[in-house]
């Protein structure tokens, strides 16, 4: 499939607010490296994993799984954003020392959600990509603080958030000096209440057009439903996008956060299978490392 270039008017563009987002500023795309991962290229990158670190047997073993696979990226949240405070709030720095073992266990980079400015340089510690979730959004403080730091960041779509407010929010940690940044469509809200929020996905061709940033797309927040997941993770892939966060549970009836979203590891081996006819079919393949990755 050929890649998504700019029709929009170029003049509109220079002019507009996205000074260092923009797709001018960088017409051919950028490519982020992850550990000799590349996003934003013809290859179709997977990230995958638990909602939450839960304990040591639940993050390592469905972290192998999604290894075998043919996982690109372990995703895993040490610190969780919930609507109640009483429900799991994470593991926090346990779970980013999870993280870090179950990189060493695999080879696999590892992304996981920052919520604080005070975290930021504990998370950086042991995460290869900085996860901003949809509430964090307009946290301008925490925008500004990623910035500032040398880690790659994936900036998740604010689920009552604009094109433009997603693109303006990344301004913020492009011109704090922080190049590496990647964008996110996860679902936003609306009237329908039959599924979680409403999967976005005229958004990934709109930003293909608006920004040079890779777009990556959460299927698992988008339905709330694992069943649903498969049909938008190919439709995803199918419009355009660079790649998926997609989760993934060993158990999903025991998760302690977002289980029925959650797919087990037998339905992303099958829905890898599928992924791997259909991106033949459009042209791009899944992304597979050169060379093993090496961690120490």
């Amino acid at each position: 499939m050929e890649s998504i270039t700019c029709n929009i008017n170029a003049s509109f563009l220079e002019s507009s607010s996205y000074k260092k987002a923009g797709r001018h500023k960088k017409p051919e795309g950028t490519i982020l490296d992850i550990g000799g991962i590349k996003i934003g290229g013809k290859a179709f990158v997977v990230m995958a994993g638990p909602c939450a670190v839960e304990n040591e047997n639940q993050l390592i073993t469905t972290a192998r799984a999604v290894h075998e696979k043919g996982g690109n990226i372990l995703r895993g949240g040490a610190y969780k954003p919930r609507s109640s405070p009483y429900s799991f709030q994470g593991l926090e720095e346990e779970g980013l020392k999870l993280l870090e073992k179950a990189r060493q266990e695999t080879g696999m980079p590892v992304i996981t959600e920052v919520m604080d400015t005070r975290k930021v340089e504990t998370v950086c510690a042991y995460t290869d990509i900085l996860q901003i979730g949809s509430r964090n959004m307009q946290n301008f403080p925490l925008l500004k603080e990623v910035g500032h730091c040398r880690k790659p960041v994936m900036l998740k779509r604010g689920m009552n958030a604009t094109i433009d407010e997603l693109l303006l929010a990344a301004e913020y940690i492009l011109d704090g000096g922080n190049e590496e940044v990647m964008v996110c469509e996860r679902g936003i809200r609306s009237f329908e209440t039959s599924y979680r929020n409403t999967m976005d996905l005229n958004a990934v061709p709109m930003l293909k057009q608006l920004t040079h940033l890779p777009v990556i797309v959460d299927p698992s927040h988008g339905t709330g439903h694992a069943w649903m997941v498969p049909y938008l993770a190919k439709a995803a892939l199918a419009v355009g996008a660079d790649g998926l966060l997609i989760e993934v549970h060993y158990d999903p009836q025991q998760a302690l956060c977002d289980g029925p979203q959650s797919l087990t590891v037998e339905q992303f081996g099958s829905l890898m299978e599928e992924l791997k006819v259909l991106s033949k079919a459009l042209g791009r393949s899944l992304f597979v490392p050169e060379t093993s990755i090496t961690r120490t």
